[in-house]
C-alpha cells in the first residue's frame, strides 16, 4: 500500500480574495464546483480567475469568453441577471457549446457581480445531478445574494484583481475529522481488504493504490502513484474509461463499468466521488465487459507500450475530443474574420498552450495578415504580403502540399528555413495550411516562446481544427464583403451631416446591428424649413434586406416632398405612396415639426415609439402620443398631432425600438430611464450625451437590431450652434 505525497494539482488551502469568497460560497450554497470569472471591460471578455471542485482541462475550453457568446455565464453578465440551467436537457436546447463541451448531468448557475459602478464579472456554481431542476426562489435569491457579496468585497478592494492568464484552482474539501489521528490505522484497514481501493484527486491522478489494486492492474504501486489509470494502463487507454471519470467528478453521482485486463481478466471499478476526489473499489467481474458508451468495450484492447511522451501529454484523449466539439461548436458562430481571429486567440492558443497566433488569408497571390497575438507589429510588418509561393517561412510550403509542418525547436525550423526563427522569435511552430477543396484560403501559425514537442494527439487534432478555421475563414471573408457593401449601401441613404440652425444644437447616430449580414430599414433625418423651423423625422422600415433599404430610401423622399405641410398630412401623403408601390413591408415613423421661435413642437407618429423629452426644472419623461398604425396598411388613416412646448434648453430624443428592446428587459421601464437619464445630464453637449443613452441601454455593445438616436436640443434663438456631424 502506498499513497502519494503530492499530486493534486489544488492549492492546499485557499488563499486570496477570490479564493476564500468562492470556497465559502460553494460551501454556503450546497454547490459541488465553482468557478469565477473577471470582466475586462476594454475587450469586453470574461476570464477565468478561480476555480475549485473541477478539473483544470473540463474548464480550459472556457478560460476566456467573449460577452456575445451563448453560454450561461456571458449571457448572465451581458443581461445583468441570474441565469439557471437545470438539467443536461435544458443545456442542450438553451446552449448547445456548453452542452457539447460537457455532456454531463449536472445543474448550473450563472450569476453577475454588480459593483458600485462596474460589473466585475460572474459566478458559476455547479450541482450534482441529484438536485432538482427548478431551483426554489429562495435558492436563487440566496445565490444572487452571494454574486453581490462578492462584488462588494471587489469593490472594496484597493487592488482589485484581474484575470491572470493561469487560472488559479483552490481547494473545496474540508479536513477530514480523522485526518491526522491515525492515518496508519486507515492505511492498513484499507491494506487487509480483498479488493483493489484506489483515489484519485479531482484531475484523474493517482493518490493512493493498496496491494490489491496494484495486483489486480498488474502494476507495482510506485508506477502507479501520480499517474492517470488510462495514461498509466495501455489497456484503460480508451476514451469511455476517462469519459467515466469525467462524468463521477462533475455529476457527483456513483458510477460503474467493466474493462478486460488482457488477455481475458475483466474487472469492475466503482467510483464514488466528493469534492476531494474519487475513490475507486476494483474488484474481478465473472460477467463479460459491458462498457455501453464504448461500443468496442466489450473486447478487451490489445495491449501497446505506454510512452513518456503520451503519458505526460497535458490533455488526455477524451479531453481532446470534447475540445474539438467545443471549438467546432464555436467557429460555427463566427460571422466576421474578426469573430475567427479572437476565438482562435483567445480559446486555441489557451487549449494548446501556445504563445503567439499569425492569421492570414491568400488574396491575390499573397498571404494577407488578417490577425495576430503575441507577435510585435513590427515582426507582422516583415511577415505581412509575402508570397504564396515564399520559401522564407514554411507558410507557403505547407498550402502548395496541403500538409502542415510542425517544428519542435528552432535548430528544426533553421534546417529546412533557415531565413525564419530570426524573423519571429519564437522557439517552435505549428504551420496548418487552410485548405477547401484543395483550394488555398489561407495559413494559420501557432508559436510557443519554448521549444514544444507536438504529441500525435495535438498534431491529429490541430489537424483537423485547421480544416474547420479555413470553413470558418472563408465564410467570415464572405461576410465581411457583403456586410461592407450592406453597410455603405444604408450610410449613403442616410444624411452625412445634419444642418446648421441657430438657436438648436443636434446629434444623431446609426448603430447596426452587432451580428447579421443583411442591411437594416433604420433612419433619421433633419430637413430646415425655414429661417426658424425644422422638421425632425426618424423612421424604422420592416425587415433587413436590400429591400426594406431601398424603401428607406423612397420614404425619405417622400418625406422631404411632403415637408410643407403640417405633419399628420406629412405623414398621410406617405402613407399613400407606400399604398401606391404595393409593398408588403411596413415602415413606423415619427415626424416632429419644431418652431424655434414660438418654441413649440408639434408631432405625429406611425406606430413609432414615444420620444424622450427634457424640460428645464422637469424630470425628464416618454412623451404620451395618441396612437397610430404604421405607414403602409391603409388609406385615409390619421395621424393625430401631439403639441409640446420646448422652451430654450428642452432636449427632445428621436430613437428606433432597437434601442429600447434589450434582451430581458421591459422596453417601457427602458425608455423610463433612458429619460430620466436624459434629464440627470441634462447640462452636458448632446454629442456626449447621446452616446451615454447608447451605452446605459446597451452597456456590452452588442447590439441586437439596428439602432437610430436622434437628439435636438432648444438654445434659444439667436444663438446659433454649429450642427454636429454624424458618426
Amino acid at each position: 500500500m502506498q499513497a502519494a505525497v503530492t499530486g493534486s494539482g489544488e492549492q492546499p488551502r485557499p488563499a486570496g480574495l477570490l479564493g476564500t469568497a468562492l470556497v465559502d460560497t460553494v460551501r454556503r450554497t450546497g454547490a459541488s464546483a465553482g468557478v469565477l470569472y473577471l470582466l475586462d471591460e476594454a475587450t469586453q471578455t470574461l476570464g477565468l480567475a478561480v476555480l475549485c471542485g473541477l478539473p483544470e482541462e473540463v474548464a480550459w475550453p472556457w478560460h476566456r469568453i467573449p460577452l456575445a457568446t451563448a453560454a450561461p455565464i456571458s449571457e448572465a453578465v451581458r443581461e445583468n441577471r441570474l441565469v439557471w440551467v437545470g438539467s443536461q436537457e435544458n443545456m442542450a436546447r438553451a446552449y448547445p457549446r456548453v452542452a457539447a463541451s460537457m455532456p454531463y448531468r449536472f445543474a448550473l448557475a450563472a450569476a453577475p457581480l454588480p459593483g458600485r459602478s462596474r460589473c466585475w464579472g460572474g459566478l458559476v456554481l455547479l450541482w450534482p445531478a441529484s438536485h432538482p431542476e427548478h431551483a426554489t426562489s429562495r435558492e436563487l435569491g440566496h445565490i444572487s445574494a452571494e454574486a453581490r457579496s462578492i462584488a462588494h468585497a471587489l469593490d472594496q478592494s484597493p487592488d482589485p484583481p484581474t484575470a491572470p492568464e493561469q487560472p488559479r484552482r483552490v481547494s473545496l474539501a474540508e479536513p477530514h475529522p480523522f485526518a491526522g489521528r491515525a492515518p496508519q490505522a486507515a492505511a492498513d484497514y484499507a491494506e487487509r481488504l480483498p479488493e483493489g481501493s484506489l483515489a484519485l484527486d479531482l484531475e484523474g491522478r493517482i493518490t493512493f493504490v493498496n496491494g490489491a489494486a496494484a495486483d489486480l492492474l498488474g502494476r507495482t504501486a510506485d508506477r502507479l502513484l501520480g499517474t492517470r489509470p488510462w495514461q498509466a494502463l495501455p489497456w484503460l487507454d480508451r476514451p469511455a474509461v476517462e469519459d467515466h471519470y469525467r462524468t463521477a467528478v462533475i455529476s457527483r453521482e456513483p458510477v460503474e463499468f467493466t474493462a478486460a485486463h488482457p488477455p481475458d481478466d475483466p474487472l469492475h471499478f466503482q467510483l464514488y466521488p466528493d469534492a476531494s476526489g474519487i475513490s475507486v473499489r476494483i474488484t474481478r467481474a465473472p460477467a463479460p465487459v459491458d462498457d455501453r458508451p464504448d461500443p468496442g468495450g466489450d473486447r478487451p484492447e490489445s495491449a501497446r507500450p505506454s510512452s513518456p511522451e503520451s503519458a505526460a501529454s497535458g490533455t488526455a484523449h477524451t479531453g481532446r475530443l470534447y475540445q474539438l466539439l467545443h471549438l467546432a461548436s464555436a467557429l460555427t458562430e463566427t460571422v466576421a474574420v474578426s469573430d475567427v481571429v479572437e476565438l482562435v486567440a483567445g480559446q486555441v492558443l489557451p487549449a494548446f498552450g501556445a504563445e503567439g497566433l499569425v492569421l492570414s488569408t491568400a488574396e491575390a497571390g499573397r498571404l494577407k495578415i488578417t490577425g495576430w497575438h503575441g507577435y510585435d507589429r513590427q515582426t507582422i510588418e516583415r511577415l505581412d504580403g509575402l508570397p504564396l509561393g515564399t520559401g522564407i517561412t514554411p507558410a507557403g510550403h505547407v498550402l502548395s502540399t496541403g500538409i502542415p509542418a510542425f517544428f519542435a525547436s528552432v535548430e528544426e525550423l533553421a534546417r529546412e528555413f533557415p531565413r525564419a526563427p530570426p524573423m519571429s522569435g519564437k522557439h517552435a511552430w505549428a504551420f496548418l495550411p487552410l485548405l477547401i477543396s484543395g483550394r488555398p484560403v489561407g495559413c494559420c501559425i501557432l508559436s510557443y516562446d519554448r521549444p514544444h514537442t507536438f504529441t500525435p494527439d495535438e498534431r491529429a487534432v490541430l489537424t483537423s481544427l485547421a480544416g474547420l478555421i479555413a470553413q470558418a475563414l472563408d465564410r467570415a471573408r464572405l461576410y465581411d464583403a457583403v456586410h461592407g457593401l450592406a453597410l455603405g449601401l444604408q450610410e449613403s441613404l442616410l444624411p452625412r451631416s445634419l444642418p446648421d440652425v441657430p438657436g438648436l444644437t443636434m446629434a444623431a447616430r446609426y448603430l447596426p446591428a452587432s451580428r447579421g449580414m443583411d442591411i437594416g430599414g433604420d433612419f433619421y433625418d433633419v430637413i430646415r424649413l425655414d429661417a426658424t423651423t425644422v422638421a425632425a423625422v426618424i423612421g424604422d422600415v420592416q425587415g433587413h434586406n436590400v429591400a426594406a433599404a431601398a424603401l428607406m430610401g423612397q420614404v425619405r423622399t417622400a418625406i422631404r416632398a411632403a415637408t410643407g405641410t403640417p405633419p399628420d398630412a406629412v405623414l398621410a401623403r406617405t402613407n399613400q405612396v407606400l399604398i401606391d408601390l404595393d409593398t408588403d413591408l411596413l415602415v413606423t415613423c415619427l415626424y416632429a415639426r419644431i418652431d424655434l421661435v414660438r418654441g413649440r413642437a408639434t408631432l405625429a407618429s406611425a406606430g413609432h415609439p414615444p420620444p424622450l423629452l427634457h424640460r428645464p426644472g422637469q424630470e425628464g419623461r416618454v412623451v404620451g402620443l395618441d396612437p397610430a398604425p404604421p405607414l403602409g396598411i391603409d388609406i385615409g388613416t390619421p395621424y393625430p398631432v401631439t403639441d409640446l412646448d420646448l422652451p430654450s434648453g428642452s432636449t427632445l430624443g428621436l430613437y428606433t425600438d432597437g434601442l429600447v428592446e434589450v434582451p430581458g428587459t421591459d422596453p417601457d421601464g427602458t425608455a423610463t430611464d433612458l429619460a430620466r437619464h436624459l434629464a440627470a445630464h441634462h447640462d452636458e453637449d448632446v454629442e456626449g450625451l447621446i452616446d451615454q443613452l447608447l451605452r446605459r441601454a446597451w452597456p456590452s455593445g452588442r447590439y441586437t437590431d439596428d439602432t437610430a438616436l436622434l437628439l435636438l436640443r432648444t438654445t434659444g434663438r439667436g444663438n446659433p450652434a454649429s450642427a454636429s456631424r454624424r458618426r
